[in-house]
């Protein structure tokens, strides 16, 4: 996908309704209150000595820095934002070691297991935010987009 197609397809996502269920769209997940686009996807992996892996976030972390400053230029500098002690926050509630009563909203818990960090606006009563994920060493790179009218927690 062309940096054209993205910023098509966060307009697209900005525009559109948001669903009553969580499921898939066919840019990504969706859910009451979010979009997840999946804008690009690396190859796997599985036999990598570590080299290849680190050229590939280099070029999605590129790619997601060149889409913001495009943003940037519609809606000014972004936050950034690290979901760091949210992910700390969402896994010490899984394992009980904190208040039950603390749930982490979506798209945030779901973003806090695979992004470290988000450049994030706030745009007509909407967040968008641009960030590079990956759930685990040997699993691919995404450059997500997403929008939620749901505050950051």
């Amino acid at each position: 996908m062309s940096t054209a197609q993205h910023l098509a397809v966060i307009d697209l996502l900005r525009s559109r309704e948001f669903p009553a269920e969580h499921g898939r769209s066919e840019c990504g997940s969706e859910g009451p209150g979010y979009h997840i686009a999946e804008l690009l996807t690396s190859d796997t992996f599985w036999e990598d000595d570590g080299s290849r892996r680190d050229i590939v976030e280099e070029q999605y972390e590129a790619e997601r820095d060149g889409l913001t400053v495009l943003l940037g230029d519609r809606w000014g500098p972004p936050q950034r934002f690290s979901l760091a002690s949210l992910f700390e926050r969402t896994m010490d509630a899984a394992l009980g070691a904190v208040d039950e009563d603390e749930e982490i909203p979506e798209p945030w818990a779901q973003l806090s297991s695979s992004v470290p960090d988000l450049h994030l606006w706030h745009v007509d009563g909407r967040w968008i935010a641009l960030g590079v994920a990956q759930w685990d060493k040997e699993l691919p790179f995404q450059l997500l987009a997403v929008v939620t009218e749901i505050d950051p927690p």
